[in-house]
C-alpha cells in the first residue's frame, strides 16, 4: 500500500465531503482502539474542526487511558482539535433499571451491549447537531461488509464512513505510519461493550488476518488445512446472518394498482 497517498485521498475525500455538505467539521467517538484512533487522527488532518469524544461506560481502566493519550496526542498536535468527556456509565445504568429482565441471559447481554453502542451514537449526534458536524463512522471493511460486526443503528450509524474500504491490516499500517501510540498498536481489538476482557477474536472466533483471507478467497480447487476450512465458515456464517446490516432496509413497495 502507498500509505502516504493513502492517508492524502483520504484526508481529501473527507475535507471535500465536508464542504460539499456545508457543515462545519466532523464528530468522532474515540474507544483507545486502533479504527477510531486512525479515523480521527485522518479527520484532524483535514485541518476542519474535529471533536474527540470519549463516551466511557463500565469501561477498562486501559481504554480509558489509551483514549486519552489518543485525545492528548491529537490535540497537542492540531490547534482546531477539541476534546470532551461524557460519562454515560449512570445513564446506561439507569437504562437498564427500567427495562424489564430477559429469561435468555446470553441476548440478554448482547442487546445491552447493542445499547451501549446506541447510547453513544446519540451522544455524538448531539454533539454533530449544536455544532454542524459530521459524524465519522470508524468501521473498517471487514467489520462493515465481511462479518458485520458492528452495532445497526449504534457505531453503524454514522454520516461518512473514512476508512471503510481499509482492512484491518491495512488501518494498523496507516495508524503507523501516523505516529499513533504503540499502546494502541499493541492493544489486542475489542468493541468494549461487555465490560470485560473480551477480544473481537474471542467474539468473531477468528482473527482479522484469517477473515480478511476468507473475504478474498477465491475458490479454484486447492487443498485446504483445517484451519482455514473452519474460518471459511465463520466467515460464510457471520455474512449470512449479518446482511440485514448491511443492504438497504426493505421497503415494501405498493403496486400501482393498489393506488386506483
Amino acid at each position: 500500500m502507498k500509505k502516504k497517498q493513502t492517508v492524502d485521498h483520504i484526508v481529501k475525500w473527507l475535507r471535500q465531503y465536508c464542504e460539499t455538505s456545508g457543515m462545519s467539521g466532523f464528530v468522532v467517538g474515540v474507544s483507545g482502539g486502533i479504527d477510531s484512533a486512525l479515523t480521527s487522527t485522518l479527520c484532524a488532518m483535514t485541518e476542519k474542526p474535529t471533536l474527540l469524544v470519549e463516551m466511557p461506560i463500565h469501561q477498562a481502566q486501559s481504554q480509558v487511558t489509551r483514549a486519552q493519550q489518543h485525545m492528548d496526542f491529537l490535540e497537542n498536535r492540531f490547534e482546531q482539535v477539541s476534546t470532551v468527556r461524557v460519562e454515560l456509565t449512570s445513564s446506561f445504568d439507569t437504562l437498564v433499571q427500567a427495562l424489564p429482565p430477559s429469561d435468555n441471559d446470553a441476548l440478554y447481554n448482547l442487546s445491552l451491549a447493542n445499547s451501549r453502542a446506541r447510547l453513544r451514537m446519540t451522544t455524538l449526534y448531539y454533539f454533530a447537531g449544536i455544532h454542524r458536524f459530521l459524524v465519522a463512522g470508524t468501521g473498517n471493511k471487514v467489520e462493515d461488509f465481511g462479518v458485520g460486526f458492528f452495532t445497526k443503528y449504534g457505531d453503524g450509524g454514522v454520516d461518512l464512513s473514512p476508512i471503510a474500504d481499509l482492512t484491518k491490516t491495512e488501518v494498523y499500517s496507516l495508524a503507523e505510519s501516523l505516529g499513533i501510540h504503540e499502546d494502541i498498536l499493541n492493544a489486542a481489538p475489542t468493541d468494549g461493550l461487555f465490560g470485560d476482557d473480551r477480544s473481537d477474536e474471542d467474539q468473531l472466533g477468528a482473527s482479522y488476518p484469517e477473515l480478511e483471507w476468507a473475504m478474498n478467497f477465491i475458490d479454484r480447487g486447492e487443498k485446504l488445512s483445517i484451519r482455514e476450512r473452519e474460518v471459511l465458515v465463520i466467515y460464510k456464517k457471520l455474512n449470512r446472518q449479518n446482511q440485514h446490516k448491511m443492504q438497504p432496509i426493505p421497503v415494501c413497495i405498493i403496486p400501482d394498482d393498489l393506488r386506483l
